[in-house]
């Protein structure tokens, strides 16, 4: 039996097994065998080379291309899954590149929370701070409640302004866009009804602290210059809405006009009324001999004090009134207007005092020489 040979290095074949039976294979030229195996070693050595060069690509991110012209036409296949593997190490790095920079942007969205709720903490101490302040210098109790419930309203209002803001630019862009009148009567409500919500939280704070709410401390300085009895003039209002809600009909006109007549006569008395009270407390409190060390007694001078103090009471009276005033002046001014005239009036009045909080700003961060 012929068994195969092996190929030495002069290029001759040895056979193994009984010699005698050999036949003139050995004359047999063993040029081809030996080329094909030359080629198959050099091919091999090619694709080992590729697969050392994607490993370095995956490795380094390097681009390095490959010599294709050594690789024969039915090596194909070979070439396409390298060119898919270059393809999964090009996304593989571009889906790490995209994941350290959305880790990088949510680190960002976190400290700069965190720096949000560390100033809030700051601000409320030095508010409470201030309380406490004020609490030992006057040596009573009354005036740190006074100044809880203050901080209450003003930490209160805070929240709604923001809610408000958000709710006048839905109106915004519901007006905008060009909604229909029942879809946009809709975000004029929800205005409207947040309105009603501060008119609550006012009449909360009017029996907590009077003078807190009178002197309108919650507002920018801008804001506050403008108040009376601490809002806005209903009268006022109706002036700058005036220039802005045209065309209106004869009958929208004639209502407006008798809103603002009567919203100006109730202004009138409410400010007659404080000048009133203002008055008789100066008279109550320059008394003669109203201290208990002068010439009256002490019952002569707890007395005064109680005059003053039931005068005083009527303060809170006349907060409600005005709040009332104002309250009423919104409700029926969206009763004469249309859905999108109530709208353009809501986005109007929000403008005005979004510009004097801006003037506000402005101010404090003024330079000075």
């Amino acid at each position: 039996m012929y068994q195969k040979g092996t190929t030495l290095g002069n290029g001759h074949i040895e056979n193994w097994g009984d010699s005698g039976l050999a036949d003139n294979s050995q004359q047999t030229d063993t040029s081809t065998d030996v080329d094909t195996d030359d080629k198959n070693q050099e091919l091999m050595g090619i694709i080992i080379s590729s697969y050392l060069v994607m490993d370095l690509q995956l490795q380094h991110g390097a681009i390095i291309t490959v010599d294709q012209s050594k690789l024969k036409t039915g090596d194909q296949k070979t070439l396409r899954r390298l060119a898919q593997n270059r393809e999964a190490a090009r996304k593989s790095r571009l889906r790490k590149k995209v994941t350290c920079l959305l880790l990088a942007y949510v680190q960002q969205l976190e400290s700069s929370r965190l720096r949000l709720t560390r100033l809030e903490q700051e601000l409320q101490k030095a508010r409470q701070q201030g309380i406490f302040i004020a609490s030992g210098l006057s040596g009573g109790h009354g005036l740190s409640v006074s100044g809880n419930a203050a901080l209450a309203f003003d930490m209160d209002y805070a929240h709604w302004l923001n809610e408000h803001q958000r709710l006048i630019n839905d109106l915004r862009s519901g007006l905008n866009s060009h909604l229909g009148d029942s879809e946009l009567r809709i975000l004029v409500e929800s205005v409207m009804a947040h309105y009603d919500e501060v008119f609550k939280l006012k009449s909360i704070g009017v029996k907590a602290d009077a003078f807190h709410m009178l002197s309108g401390m919650w507002k920018t300085p801008a804001e506050r210059c403008f108040m009376w009895l601490g809002g806005f003039r209903s009268s006022e209002l109706l002036k700058i809405l005036g220039k802005h809600l045209e065309p209106l009909t004869d009958q929208q006109l004639m209502g407006i006009c008798n809103l603002q007549q009567s919203s100006q006569q109730a202004e009138d008395a409410l400010s007659q009324g404080m000048e009133a009270l203002q008055q008789a407390l100066v008279d109550t409190l320059s008394s003669a001999c109203l201290g208990p060390t002068a010439c009256g007694n002490v019952a002569d001078y707890m007395s005064q004090m109680a005059i003053a103090m039931s005068k005083l009471a009527t303060l809170e009276n006349f907060l409600h009134q005005a709040d009332l005033l104002r309250h009423q002046t919104l409700q029926q001014m969206h009763r004469i207007l249309t859905t999108r005239q109530a709208a353009r009036a809501l986005l109007v009045f929000s403008d005005y005092n979004s510009r004097l909080r801006a003037l506000s700003s402005l101010w404090l961060a003024r330079p000075r020489n």
